[in-house]
């Protein structure tokens, strides 16, 4: 299976430009070394610090392009790697995703849960809802479909008390991430990355939670996924600056080299 990457460069619920950028400078380091074209998707919106009502439905058009481009490589039976500055995508490329690979296992790799929902978020913002819409908690407009027993969630260090109940009720447990090739050993995989899994210290990020994983514990957890399972795409999300695009895009080549 030959990889597409694509690069989202709209905005869903940027804060900050960083993440624009980022996204665009590892997914054509990653296209070169695969020798692929990127297909660079949009225009970058203006940041801004907003509601999740006002940014979902100003990403609406930007988030129906990230399902397109997850659903086109697949029909085409390719694996998509995507590309994009915030997991928001997550709430219409997950649900593209489960129509057409009903028994995946999605791996979610973030410091974050992003399970809340518009009435258990403190803050309002949308990318902190994304995977409970994905998991239908709650109605975001691009169907749920995700069962969250097919969901396996690392490393999650940073919940909120009302994000945890959301998970306990969903039965959905965060694991380590030492855990997550043998829990999804020979299954098909599609994985969600938030680089924000990774230790300020070793990238900056938006929202910087201590504790995280170091970029070699990274790269060894990714090849240690890459054996284990069959891997039908991958969004990666959070890159903060296009500075350390060279080094993480050979972390993913595993992942995509097959």
């Amino acid at each position: 299976m030959s990889a597409r990457v694509a690069v989202l460069r709209g905005r869903t619920s940027d804060r900050t430009g960083d993440g624009v950028r980022g996204a665009e400078a590892l997914g054509v380091a990653v296209a070169e070394r695969l020798g692929v074209p990127a297909t660079v998707i949009g225009e970058p919106g203006a940041p801004r610090e907003a509601q999740w009502r006002d940014d979902l439905r100003d990403a609406a058009p930007v988030l129906a392009d990230a399902a397109q481009a997850i659903g086109a490589a697949l029909d085409a039976g390719e694996e998509p790697a995507l590309f994009a500055s915030d997991c928001t995508i997550a709430v219409a490329t997950l649900p593209a995703l489960v129509r057409r690979e009903p028994d995946a296992r999605i791996v979610w790799l973030d410091a974050h849960g992003d399970f809340n929902t518009p009435e258990t978020s403190a803050s309002g913002y949308l990318g902190g809802m994304c995977l409970a819409g994905a998991c239908g908690r709650w109605d975001a407009g691009f169907g749920g479909g995700v069962d969250p027993a097919r969901v396996v969630l690392s490393d999650a260090r940073d919940l909120d008390a009302a994000e945890r109940e959301e998970l306990e009720r969903a039965g959905l447990a965060p694991i380590a991430s030492a855990a997550v090739a043998a829990a999804v050993r020979g299954e098909r995989v599609f994985l969600h990355l938030d680089l924000d899994v990774l230790d300020p210290s070793e990238m900056a990020c938006t929202f910087p939670a201590p504790g995280g994983l170091s970029m070699d514990q990274l790269r060894a957890l990714l090849a240690q996924l890459a054996d284990a399972a069959d891997i039908v795409g991958i969004e990666v999300t959070s890159m903060a600056a296009p500075a350390p695009a060279p080094r993480l895009a050979e972390l993913l080549l595993p992942l995509l080299r097959r």
